[in-house]
């Protein structure tokens, strides 16, 4: 069983933060609890090369099911995703804004939605998904998403701009920039860089920075659960516990323990695994 995250090829670096492989076997007729999906900072191709999964948005009270490949840009949400016996999918990490260069998507049409890829890509996504079940090992999987990426890059739809550094840039240092810095990286003013910053993830910087700490914070949880709240709000760089606190009750609607709780019960934790930090 596998929960883990890789580096792509150094051609693909600039658009690509990650590829996630998540692969779960369950024995036929074995319960298997939903997983509660919160928000991180992420625009996802996925695919579903054997089992597929449903699901469930609670605030819009909508559901989405049998999807071999799907896009979904930023989620402010949780979703609640019940997957099958034979569960593998490998999730193409997009960084913001990358999408929207690559396919001239605009990022408000995917946020907090679950869509059929191949409406949005030229190339077939179907077929890659046939060609990843078909593969021998996890390595040759990873060599058919760098093709992949580079038949987008070469296909690529909008030049890259300042601003889409500058919008790397605050990820990479979790969160940590101003908007006005960020302005000034891209040449911008504050108003420019918060609409330019919208085309490309769909939302506002503000609310991108809470949830990259929030995610840090979730996934500093995950690998230090010894760790106190206290530490790991300071850690993920939130002023104190209650400022933690109410970014979980933004993003999940719980209190950090009480998400984590049902956290605890994922799928992948019957392995022993939990998302945390697995870099290649």
């Amino acid at each position: 069983m596998l929960l883990k995250d890789f580096i792509p090829a150094p051609d693909v670096q600039q658009f690509v933060q990650l590829y996630r492989i998540v692969h779960l076997r369950f024995e036929a007729g074995q319960a298997i609890p939903p997983k509660a999906y919160p928000p991180r900072p992420e625009h996802c191709l996925a695919f579903y090369p054997f089992d597929t999964e449903t699901v469930l948005f609670d605030q819009q009270g909508t559901m989405q099911q049998h999807l071999p490949v799907v896009l979904y840009g930023q989620l402010s949400e949780v979703t609640h995703r019940i997957i099958g016996h034979n569960f593998l999918v490998f999730q193409i990490i997009f960084y913001p804004g990358a999408l929207y260069n690559l396919t001239g998507i605009p990022a408000s049409e995917i946020c907090n939605q679950y869509l059929p890829a191949q409406h949005f890509f030229t190339t077939n996504v179907l077929q890659v998904n046939e060609q990843l079940r078909d593969a021998d090992s996890y390595a040759a999987m990873l060599d058919l998403a760098n093709d992949f990426v580079r038949q987008l890059i070469h296909r690529q739809r909008r030049s890259l701009l300042p601003v889409d550094d500058a919008c790397r840039w605050l990820l990479q240092q979790n969160g940590m920039v101003s908007v006005d810095a960020m302005a000034k990286a891209a040449c911008l003013s504050s108003r420019q860089l918060e609409r330019c910053f919208a085309e490309r993830t769909g939302i506002n910087p503000k609310t991108y920075e809470r949830i990259i700490r929030f995610d840090k914070a979730f996934r500093l949880r995950n690998s230090k659960p010894q760790f106190s709240w206290l530490r790991i709000a300071l850690e993920s760089h939130f002023h104190d516990y209650q400022h933690l606190a109410k970014a979980y009750k933004t993003f999940t609607g719980l209190s950090p323990n009480a998400f984590h709780a049902i956290e605890n019960n994922a799928p992948e934790r019957q392995f022993g695994l939990s998302e945390g930090y697995y870099n290649d």
